[in-house]
């Protein structure tokens, strides 16, 4: 399916929201890191922010874990290294959260 063509003033209103929406889910994540937000409440979010975040980088924004980690729990929780967080399943969500108790 083609892309609609857009006009230029359309262009750049599509990036400028695009810019908000990805500078707002690095707040977001970096509030994680720093641990000033936990788990619980970024997966509560039921908006596009945070469900288009790869749970891999979910991981890798948790205090203590890197990339090797993080592919580590992906293996173990049975997730796909491009599933996002809109697309965990509740029990997928449960044992995400199952082993990150600490986090909530």
């Amino acid at each position: 399916m083609a892309l609609p063509a857009l006009t230029p003033a359309q262009r750049a209103e599509a990036l400028k929201k695009a810019a908000a929406v990805r500078r707002e889910r690095g707040e977001l994540l970096a509030q994680l890191k720093a641990g000033d937000l936990p788990l619980t409440a970024l997966l509560e979010r039921e908006d596009a922010v945070v469900g288009k975040v790869r749970v891999r980088r979910l991981f890798e924004s948790l205090p203590g874990i890197g990339s090797v980690r993080a592919g580590q729990l992906l293996s173990d929780l049975g997730i796909s290294e491009s599933r996002r967080v809109q697309g965990l399943g509740p029990a997928q969500r449960a044992r995400l959260l199952a082993q990150f108790p600490h986090q909530n």
